[in-house]
């Protein structure tokens, strides 16, 4: 797994942060909330999902 990063989608100041592991699978967990755990996608479906909000 690569590092996590905040993502791009992420609040711009309000505190509605999400971080994100890229890589054959993608990883999302809440910033605040790191010990809780994690969602994990494969990376074909994650950008799948990202594609369709664009659009």
């Amino acid at each position: 797994m690569n590092d996590w990063h905040k993502s791009s989608y992420s609040d711009g100041g309000g505190g509605n942060c999400v971080e994100v592991a890229e890589g054959p699978t993608t990883h999302l967990r809440d910033t605040q909330h790191r010990t809780l755990g994690h969602l994990s996608v494969p990376a074909t479906e994650w950008n799948a999902l990202l594609h369709t909000l664009r659009a």
